[in-house]
């Protein structure tokens, strides 16, 4: 069973959901502009659902198919949107999803917590690749791949049926020999600015 430890950022505390993050959830994920861009979740989000769905994690956890933070603003200890890797253990990959509250949108919240989640993935998890994907009509969340370092692998014509249409989605990856080409020429800089 993999570990889920409490994770920190600048301006954000990533830890596991509780059942009394219930009506949080339900507020920030049942506006509409959140639920259209993910395919999965559904909208109306009715009274349950986020009980339902905070209830998937320890099992995800426990079979090491999942982990999912809550994205916290330390200052406030408000929850602005959830961060999660899919995990394929036998292949050293996962899945990077996240949403974030449209109140706390634009405001680096989510590529900060993205980053955080990468260095563990490969850090802490060990893995060897990690992808995302976004709904082509959705470029910000494109933007927060490219920003922490992933490569645009390809176009997936018509992929998802959700609320009755076909959305063509955009793929994004890091190989963990690219993260670690980053890491390195991060380290060599702070070398080069303390000298």
């Amino acid at each position: 069973m993999i570990e889920q430890p409490i994770l920190h950022t600048r301006r954000l505390t990533l830890r596991p959901f509780t059942l009394a993050d219930a009506a949080d959830v339900q507020r920030l994920v049942g506006a509409y502009k959140v639920a259209a861009n993910i395919p999965n979740i559904p909208h109306p989000y009715e009274d349950g659902m986020a009980e339902t769905w905070i209830n998937t994690h320890p099992p995800r956890l426990a079979d090491d198919t999942g982990i999912t933070y809550a994205m916290m603003l330390t200052e406030t200890g408000e929850l602005c949107g959830a961060i999660s890797l899919m995990l394929k253990p036998e292949h050293q990959r996962a899945e990077l999803s996240y949403w974030v509250g449209v109140p706390y949108w634009e405001r680096g919240y989510c590529t900060e917590a993205a980053r955080a989640l990468r260095d563990h993935g490969f850090q802490v998890l060990g893995l060897h690749r990690l992808f995302a994907v976004h709904l082509t009509r959705n470029p910000a969340s494109g933007r927060v791949m490219q920003k922490i370092g992933m490569r645009h692998e390809g176009t997936l014509r018509e992929h998802e049926f959700t609320r009755g249409v076909f959305e063509t989605v955009e793929t994004y990856a890091i190989l963990r020999s690219e993260w670690e080409a980053e890491q390195l020429e991060k380290s060599g800089k702070s070398g080069e600015s303390a000298s």
